[in-house]
């Protein structure tokens, strides 16, 4: 699948937004990615799911691990497109754990899977949770890279797929220029929604 043809993914189902976002990095932009807008359609899911499972397979992982909320489908369409199994973690006192039963093998070969990567933080986070179980992370991978300067490169030292790179801003909050041009911010990530 070209990254033309993700693109149009996005721009069809009205998932790619203007305006003045909070990421759940903390940082601030001018573009949103609404990648749920795209993965409502179940065939829409799939098919990047078997993209995203086609680009993985070399690294033979035993396992689909996502962080919720937002990598939860594409994590199990992925897992599906490799034939494995497809699990998530969650956030626990602001710590990603795994619950619901999911655990990890010793040695078990770990596909890290999400939907967009801005920062790398949450990938990082779930790294470390792989590496405490004893498992190994065998490759990381997103329907969308937006690392700035860091596209394309793998995210400490572990190789990264991903099927679109967009290189937008993304700016720390005090050198945010919409926050000193007083425009409304809104923080559509999950990792704000209120509790």
């Amino acid at each position: 699948m070209s990254q033309n043809a993700v693109r149009e993914q996005f721009e069809e189902t009205g998932a790619l937004l203007s305006g003045h976002f909070k990421l759940s990095s903390g940082r601030h932009s001018d573009r949103y990615l609404q990648c749920a807008m795209v993965l409502q359609w179940p065939a829409r899911a799939e098919e990047l799911g078997a993209a995203l499972a086609a680009r993985l397979r070399p690294f033979a992982p035993g396992v689909v691990l996502s962080p919720a909320m937002g990598g939860l489908v594409i994590g199990q369409e992925v897992g599906r497109g490799l034939g494995c199994r497809a699990i998530f973690a969650e956030r626990t006192d602001g710590t990603f754990a795994l619950r619901r039963g999911f655990l990890l093998e010793p040695g078990e070969r770990v596909a890290v899977v999400e939907d967009v990567v801005t920062t790398g933080k949450s990938t990082r986070e779930v790294f470390d949770l792989v590496r405490a179980a004893g498992a190994v992370v065998a490759v990381t991978s997103g329907i969308v890279d937006r690392r700035g300067d860091e596209i394309g490169q793998p995210i400490d030292g572990v190789p990264a797929q991903f099927l679109l790179e967009l290189d937008v801003p993304a700016w720390l909050p005090e050198a945010c220029p919409l926050c000193a041009r007083g425009e409304t911010l809104v923080a559509p990530g999950s990792r704000f929604l209120k509790r």
